[in-house]
């Protein structure tokens, strides 16, 4: 939850808080907790509920539409047979990307001969590489 602010930002934060609540600060975490508790308890009776009502081992991550139906509805071969067709436009979007891959190697190795460079660095991007004078006799 905290893994984008640093040390310096959550101190920041709990000095804010300490300036704002006052006193009243460690009631106002504890019911904060409290609230987290009850909430966690209400999706885990909801969980069990449904368990119990749809007669299967029901967890809360397959309460996604695409997980609940790749679980419940679709057998191995039913999904083997949707990823078919989507697989081979895949594998040909690979092979077009490594074909523009190696485009740009050449296009970069024929600049650093034209330079008289000896560079063998593949070039990342356009701006990476000098401009070409083409009007240099």
């Amino acid at each position: 939850m905290f893994e984008n602010l640093n040390w310096w930002e959550i101190g920041a934060l709990l000095l804010l808080a300490l300036l704002i609540f006052g006193e009243r600060l460690p009631k106002v975490i504890s019911d904060g907790l409290r609230m987290l508790r009850g909430l966690r308890a209400m999706a885990q009776n909801a969980t069990t509920d449904l368990n119990r009502e749809l007669g299967t081992d029901l967890q809360l991550q397959d309460l996604h539409p695409k997980a609940f139906i790749r679980k419940h509805l679709l057998t191995e071969e039913d999904e083997a047979a949707i990823r078919k067709p989507l697989q081979g436009l895949l594998d040909d979007v690979k092979q077009d990307l490594n074909g523009v891959r190696s485009d740009l190697t050449d296009v970069a190795a024929a600049a650093d001969i034209k330079n008289g460079s000896s560079s063998t660095a593949p070039v990342t991007s356009p701006a990476a590489k000098p401009a070409l004078d083409l009007d240099a006799t």
